[in-house]
């Protein structure tokens, strides 16, 4: 069974409606099953540390969840055209994982959320990527031959799934970025579920 690790931060929750989404198009996969995951806020001031498993909401990721993945889909709302400060410091963490080239070989994809239709989602996308690639993961897109990519008029991105949280009420997600979103899960477990076959 090849398990999907899918890594988020959210503030609002639109980022966490999305990861809910890739999980639905993991879990389409026969062979393949999602592991939903999220990172503590950073603050710069510290009263006490964050407990181990938040009050609500899906477990905080440890480094054991990549070790273990098979491959990753990542998302942060954007921050002037960038991940989530909370997102960068976990990746910042991994510089052991990176040594010893846990990660490498294996499939990942990226969304992001923001406010404005272009509030700077495709860079964010690509500041998510760029870590992956040190890592020597194989960054897996949205090719347009999904039709809703061409179709829709809020998210979506050939770099990965999206959503403009400032186009519907509370920031739920249109059917395109729902389908979108649940593709970019759905293809990145396929390539796991592929490359776990091969070997």
């Amino acid at each position: 069974m090849a398990e999907i690790l899918v890594l988020f931060y959210s503030r609002k929750g639109s980022t966490a409606e999305l990861a809910r989404q890739v999980c639905r198009g993991i879990e389409s996969v026969t062979g393949a099953k999602a592991r939903l995951r999220t990172v503590p806020q950073v603050t710069t001031v510290i009263e006490q540390p964050e407990p181990p498993v938040p009050s609500e909401g899906p477990p905080f990721a440890t480094h054991d969840d990549l070790r273990e993945c098979d491959g990753l889909v990542m998302g942060s709302p954007t921050r002037f055209g960038n991940m989530a400060a909370p997102l960068k410091y976990f990746l910042d963490g991994t510089s052991a994982l990176w040594a010893t080239g846990e990660l490498a070989g294996k499939p990942a994809g990226v969304f992001t959320s923001t406010q404005t239709m272009h509030g700077g989602q495709e860079t964010t996308l690509i500041s998510m990527m760029l870590p992956l690639i040190h890592h020597g993961m194989y960054i897996v897109g949205v090719p347009y031959t999904e039709p809703a990519l061409t179709h829709t008029r809020s998210g979506g991105s050939p770099y990965g799934a999206s959503h403009v949280a400032g186009l519907s009420p509370q920031g739920k997600l249109t059917e395109d970025e729902r389908l979108l979103a649940a593709l970019l899960g759905k293809r990145v477990a396929e390539l796991a579920v592929r490359l776990g076959n091969a070997k």
